[in-house]
Parts: C-alpha cells; structure tokens; sequence
C-alpha cells in the first residue's frame, strides 16, 4: 500500500501570497520546498483512492477512469477545490464525505459525475479490496479522519483537526496503525483560538502510539521556518511529508 502527497501544506501553501519569510522567500526560487493544499493519493493493488482534491489539476493528474474513489475529509476550499474541474466532466465517480449539509458552494446541486455518499463514523466500507473506517475528528467543520487497510497494512489519514476525539483514540490504539499522517500546522507557541494541532501537540500524539510511524502534514510556512531553527526537535518517530513524496506501508509481519 502507497500513499503519495500531491500536497503537504495548509490552506494557504508555501510560499505564502506577500509572505518574505526565510522559507516563503526559498520556496519562489527552489521548487522541491513548495507546498500545495493537502491531499494524497493512495494504491493498493488495483485500488486508487485520491484522498482530498485540494490541487488544481486533479483532471489533469488523473483523466476518466484512473480513479476508484474519492475521500473527502472535509468540505473547505482548500480541500475540494480541485472537484469544481472534475464536475463539468461525464461518466460517474462516487466520493465518499463527512455529513454536511453545507458542503463547499455549490457542489451538492451541480455535482457532475460526482457521486457523493455521506459516510458514518466508525462504519467500515471497501472499495475493491481496500477497507476503509472513518473516525470522527474535530475541526471547524464536520469532518472525519480514514484509517484504511489493505490485506494487514494499515495507514491512518488525519488530517485538519485540533483534537482526537476519545472515540477515536481509543480505536486507533485497538487497531494499532503502521502509519499515522498527522495533521500539524503550527510551531509552538501560537496563541489564540486554532482549529490544527502545533508541533508539541502532535508529538504529545505520537507518544500515544509508540509502534507508529507519524508522518505529520499540512504544514504552513512558519512551522517550516521554526524546524529550520531547532531540526533537534523531531525523534525518528517523526517525519515532514513533501509534496510528490511517499510512503510504502508494508504488511504486519
């Protein structure tokens, strides 16, 4: 099982529009630091699940019948932009989504070949032979986390959250995850009201699950900055995903 990042950062990627930080300014010149929206695509044997549409180009990327499904984690922009291309298309591509009555603008009344199904938490489904649970996560809006399985790899995809609900720690100790991609947006000491975890938040998270490799994602510019200066932070539990990277997810031995 594979999951590749199509993009790693936060709503607003890297480099940040008017931003002249260190890791904005490197980013315009070298293009391996840049970061687009956060999403992913995952294959496991004949199975290909695109996990959020948060670039662009997803018709591009990907043309009619290259796709299994779609996993959608949630209906902001930065997360399902990428559909607004893909609904003017034909044919038919079902797109699995938390329960929202909003969505994003008008993709419920002019969904195109999308067909969306509202899933319920904790409720497992297969796509070929690919099982997929989704945990509820807590954000701004409804959203759910995918903890997916193929054979006996497991990977689970949380992203956009500021907080694990108990539910959903308590199934992730049971089901014990090779993998975990962790939603971590900030450096430390951010104040105010956040709808992401910080660095110290994530790590608290991974010691929750010492056997799991925690791959952490959607990243904005100033946690990129902030590891430039203390890289002694992260353990080898711990890694930055990179936009075009990926990770093979072996079975349990």
């Amino acid at each position: 099982m594979r999951l590749t990042f199509l993009g790693t950062g936060s709503a607003g990627g890297v480099p940040l529009w008017g931003c002249d930080c260190t890791v904005c300014t490197r980013a315009r010149i070298d293009t391996s630091v840049r970061r687009l929206p956060n999403c992913a695509v995952l294959e496991a044997g004949d199975v290909r699940l695109l996990i959020d549409a948060g670039v662009m180009d997803i018709a591009e990327r990907f043309p009619a019948g290259t796709l299994s499904s779609i996993l959608i984690t949630h209906f902001h922009a930065d997360h399902v932009q990428g559909l607004f291309h893909l609904r003017w298309g034909t044919g038919s591509l079902d797109a699995f989504a938390p329960h929202d009555a909003d969505g994003c603008a008008d993709l419920y009344k002019y969904p195109g070949p999308l067909n969306f199904t509202h899933l319920s938490k904790f409720e497992t489904f297969c796509v070929g032979d690919v099982r997929i649970t989704p945990v509820p996560l807590v954000h701004s809006k409804p959203t759910l986390g995918y903890c997916i399985e193929y054979k006996d790899a497991k990977l689970a995809y949380l992203t956009d959250t500021r907080e694990l609900p108990p539910a959903t720690v308590s199934f992730l100790k049971e089901w014990r995850p090779h993998t975990i991609c962790l939603d971590c947006t900030y450096p430390p000491g951010i104040e105010g009201k956040r709808n992401h975890f910080d660095l110290l938040e994530a790590i608290a998270i991974g010691a929750d699950y010492p056997d799991s490799n925690i791959v952490l994602m959607h990243i904005s510019h100033r946690l990129d900055e902030w590891l430039m200066n203390h890289p002694e932070t992260m353990t080898e539990q711990f890694s930055i995903a990179r936009d075009s990277e990926f990770i093979d997810c072996p079975e349990s031995t």
